[in-house]
């Protein structure tokens, strides 16, 4: 508590210095700091997966209509047909409606927002505007993939409540590595990305690297306050278990996952950042942060077919 008191503290005083007025958004984004993050999450997860009776419906329909989610984009729009709140959130969408890009260009993982994208330079990654993080820290202290990726280019891409969450291949891929990094559960929206410093390095994720044709690919799925698991294709639930320390589990003959192919997803959403070598992708021009993008999309064009 005392650490946690010492960090809103500085936070709150950082926050001044850099001339952002002491608001209602600010302590809120700070209080966080204060709440018991993991068992909250946990509440939240075992809630997500309690069969829904006739009130878990009607949360469900306020869901929907307070974040505005589009259930006619889903293979199964009827709200009955869903068991529990977490197959509703992690329903599937009718993807012949998301034509996948050509095969020069990078796909969007998932539907969301583009929250910062571009090169990383001097090993930082931007986390919002005038705000940056390490690499290393991201990559839980890995110099060699942190050296793997120096120079290259990532995008973060933040999930919202009404936002399909599963999460797809950019490009195709050879499972190589995962690495569950354990940390905090802040929410990872765009106004606590701007006050929460290191907001991606602190929190909970699970790294995934791939191999591809061009070159090494990170996956990156944050998690944050009240994400109740973290699912992959290959190895499902992932997370929970949550655990103190740092997971690593190597793939010698890793499952190959097509472009576009799903290969995760999130149970209450979050953020994903994609990592790529150095002269391996170019980000298409008209891209801007805060954009909202859908999966499949094209986001980036292949440096060995430009």
């Amino acid at each position: 508590m005392a650490s946690s008191a010492t960090d809103i503290i500085i936070g709150l005083y950082e926050s001044l210095r850099r001339g952002f007025p002491l608001s209602l958004e600010v302590i809120k984004v700070w209080s966080q700091y204060l709440l018991p993050q993991i068992t909250l999450t946990r509440l939240a997860g075992w809630a997500a997966n309690r069969k829904l009776g006739a009130f878990g419906r009607r949360v469900v329909r306020w869901f929907v209509r307070h974040y505005g989610v589009d259930m006619s984009e889903a293979v199964e729009p009827s709200i009955e047909a869903y068991s529990t709140f977490n197959e509703f959130f992690t329903r599937a969408i009718d993807l012949s409606n998301r034509p996948l890009c050509d095969e020069p260009f990078v796909a969007s993982p998932a539907d969301g927002a583009i929250s910062q994208f571009g090169p990383i330079e001097h090993e930082r990654l931007i986390q919002a505007k005038g705000r940056n993080f390490q690499l290393q820290d991201l990559l839980a202290g890995d110099e060699k993939a942190t050296q793997t990726f120096a120079h290259g280019q990532f995008m973060t891409i933040y999930l919202s409540p009404r936002d399909y969450h599963r999460v797809h291949m950019p490009l195709s891929g050879r499972l190589t590595e995962t690495v569950y990094v354990p940390g905090r559960l802040f929410s990872v929206n765009p106004l606590t990305a701007q006050y929460v410093p290191n907001l991606f390095a602190r929190n909970e994720r699970l790294i995934c690297y791939f191999e591809t044709n061009e070159g090494p690919m990170a996956m990156i799925l944050v998690g944050a306050t009240i994400v109740g698991s973290i699912a992959t294709v290959w190895g499902g639930v992932e997370v929970p278990p949550r655990s103190k320390s740092v997971i690593r589990r190597a793939f010698e003959n890793g499952p190959e996952l097509a472009k576009g192919e799903e290969m995760g997803r999130f149970q209450l959403g979050s953020t994903v950042i994609m990592l790529f070598p150095q002269n391996s992708v170019s980000w298409l021009s008209d891209l801007r942060p805060g954009q909202a993008v859908k999966v499949r999309q094209a986001l980036a064009e292949r440096r060995s077919c430009s």
